[in-house]
């Protein structure tokens, strides 16, 4: 199983990541904007960032966690055999 370590001590199941977004690029869309407002109502957005939030990580269960990490980081981090069990 794969595991995604995204800060604060959250870590993810890989079978239940959807994606990894850029926090930057991806907040200049309308539909991201909505996502992450209406994530927030529903709470179901985990601020896994100790710092200031620089990407995020959608799953299948619909929630949305907030990352100090940068994508290429996490990408890294998912690519890692580390993670693995």
């Amino acid at each position: 199983m794969k595991y995604l370590y995204v800060g604060q001590s959250t870590v993810l199941r890989g079978e239940d990541v959807i994606g990894v977004f850029d926090l930057d690029n991806a907040s200049a869309g309308k539909w991201t904007r909505v996502l992450l407002s209406q994530a927030e109502k529903r709470g179901s957005l985990e601020n896994a960032a100790a710092d200031l939030p620089r990407s995020f990580v959608l799953t299948k269960n619909g929630g949305v966690y907030l990352s100090q990490l940068n994508t290429a980081t996490l990408k890294s981090r998912w690519d890692s055999e580390d993670w693995r069990f």
